[in-house]
């Protein structure tokens, strides 16, 4: 072979050395996150979700690469957006409301599905019992779903003198029968008459407050929904122009302005949302993870805005008080 021959052939299998190194590096998993609102208000939940991919060693983009998937409040859309991610064969399935689950669920049996639900999970038919999910479905669980009770206290307590309060419901919520029948039962307990108000869409919200104007209660309730997470800033602002003391579930509303919030902790639930998914991805499989029981409970009470509503909150409730906005 001549020399000429030789160094051309050498400089071309040089040329291919990084291909096929490369050709060889594993591929890099893909996870689906699925919810049912927007990306916007939920930007701290995504990212306590990150947080939690990293305590299990995994950074996107680095490691791990994310496909989201936002109904944008709009629940009808799920399961398109659900068969989307099967269809690309992720590696795991994040979902953050208890519709996006249920529409997995219905989407595939071998995906490995990891939830946050404020319901019963073994009632929402997602696994089988909360020690042993079974299947490919493990998750958390919030306790959302029987709090009702406690924040109708609490605003009794700062509205003693509301003879009529009212309750904001999502119909479009999966959850939505199971927290009709809460605060129904919550409000029979004490005596304390109750008016249900339905609303989804900007609109209907827009004429739920009206509706409100007109009734003039004490109080409001506003019940969880993926929705009016992505429509907080309406919601807070329609509260504050109609003067209406108002009781959230997450602690983001009263960060934004709300009066008071009492929940569990969603940032937590979505950091853990991310370990599991992490722990995942590393091969346990959902049947052998329980499910996991959040226990921490948040009351946050924004004195600015009870201020500028004529209330005064009392001592002791302030002391009760996880964090107070001055």
């Amino acid at each position: 072979m001549k020399r000429r021959e030789f160094i051309t052939l050498l400089g071309g299998a040089a040329a291919s050395w990084p291909v096929a190194a490369q050709a060889q590096q594993p591929t890099m998993p893909v996870i689906g996150f699925l919810n049912g609102g927007s990306p916007g208000p939920f930007a701290v939940n995504v990212a306590a979700f990150r947080q939690g991919l990293g305590e299990t060693g995994f950074a996107e983009g680095r490691n791990v690469a994310i496909e989201y998937r936002w109904a944008e409040g709009q629940n009808d859309q799920l399961p398109a957006l659900a068969a989307d991610l099967v269809r690309r064969q992720v590696a795991v399935i994040a979902t953050g409301v208890p519709a996006s689950a249920l529409a997995v669920k219905a989407a595939t049996t071998t995906i490995p599905t990891v939830f946050i639900v404020g319901d019963d999970p073994v009632r929402l038919g997602l696994v089988t019992s909360l020690n042993r999910p079974g299947g490919n479905v493990t998750g958390v669980n919030m306790f959302t779903s029987k709090l009702e009770a406690k924040r109708l206290g609490l605003l009794r307590e700062l509205v003693p003198t509301a003879a009529l309060m009212a309750f904001l419901l999502d119909p479009n919520s999966s959850i939505a029968t199971d927290r009709l029948k809460d605060i129904q039962e919550a409000a029979h307990a004490v005596g304390q008459q109750i008016h249900i108000l339905h609303a989804s869409s900007e609109r209907e919200l827009d004429t739920a407050f009206e509706t409100l104007g007109a009734l003039r209660p004490g109080a409001l309730l506003v019940g969880s929904s993926a929705n009016f997470a992505s429509r907080r800033d309406q919601i807070i602002a329609l509260a504050a122009r109609h003067a209406i003391p108002t009781i959230y579930e997450f602690r983001e509303f009263a960060m934004a302005g709300g009066l008071m919030s009492y929940g569990t902790s969603i940032i937590d639930a979505y950091r853990q949302l991310g370990v599991y998914t992490g722990r995942v991805l590393k091969g346990e499989k959902p049947a052998d993870l329980p499910v996991v029981q959040s226990t921490r409970f948040e009351l946050v009470i924004n004195l600015k805005t009870a201020k500028a509503l004529g209330l005064v909150v009392p001592n002791s409730m302030q002391l009760l008080a996880d964090e107070v906005i001055e």
